[in-house]
């Protein structure tokens, strides 16, 4: 189950078909067809292929066959719970870009979900958010525009439950170019835990069994 909570609380809960048809981004720009060259015979194929190319076709038709099978389902699919990472930094709507810049620094993270007062998740702050009001030149910082949290964060926030599917996390991750996504308990609204790229990518490397794709 997914939800997406801004400064006036969730707005949204449900499932992720629900979730991609409710705030679906721009679809891209259809494909331009190849501009067809008369002369090109790669672009005007023979309606019927010679004797030898046609054995070629078949062969490599058996051959790609024999490959395409379905892989063996090697292992359960593994949820938020399993992959997210515990120890998440929280930062608070009112701090300052510098006070955010440090504390991402210092525990060497890219984001941190941003929490009300009443204990609400109401954004996600990036250094992507931060660096379009401060420079960094030589590990110093520079050219601050006296902002806050709450004034560059990426509000309203996609969350989701513990329980979520890893893929469909890594789907709304893709949908949205979301570095992370925090994982919030359904029944308390509690944030338990964020799950970002890089807790994903760590899973698929240490855990072979782990099922991508359904």
């Amino acid at each position: 189950m997914f939800g997406v909570r801004g400064v006036y609380g969730e707005v949204f809960r449900g499932p992720l078909e629900q979730l991609l048809r409710a705030h679906r981004v721009l679809a891209a720009a259809p494909a331009r067809a190849v501009e067809q060259d008369a002369g090109d015979e790669y672009l005007h194929p023979p309606a019927v292929l010679p004797q030898e190319d046609r054995r070629h076709q078949a062969a490599a038709a058996a051959a790609y066959a024999a490959a395409d099978q379905p892989a063996p389902d090697r292992g359960p699919v593994y949820h938020a719970y399993q992959v997210m990472s515990r120890r998440v930094l929280v930062l608070p709507p009112e701090a300052g870009v510098v006070v955010a810049w440090r504390a991402l620094a210092e525990r060497g993270v890219g984001q941190a979900p941003v929490r009300a007062a009443d204990g609400a998740i109401v954004g996600l702050v990036s250094r992507a958010n931060l660096l379009q009001v401060l420079n960094e030149e030589d590990g110093h910082l520079r050219d601050v525009l006296s902002r806050t949290v709450a004034q560059v964060m990426t509000t309203p926030v996609v969350t989701v439950d513990p329980v979520a599917d890893v893929r469909r996390i890594a789907r709304v991750m893709l949908e949205y170019h979301l570095p992370a996504l925090p994982v919030v308990d359904d029944a308390t609204g509690t944030l338990e835990g964020i799950v970002s790229r890089s807790d994903l990518l760590r899973c698929v490397v240490t855990e072979p069994p782990l099922t991508l794709w359904a």
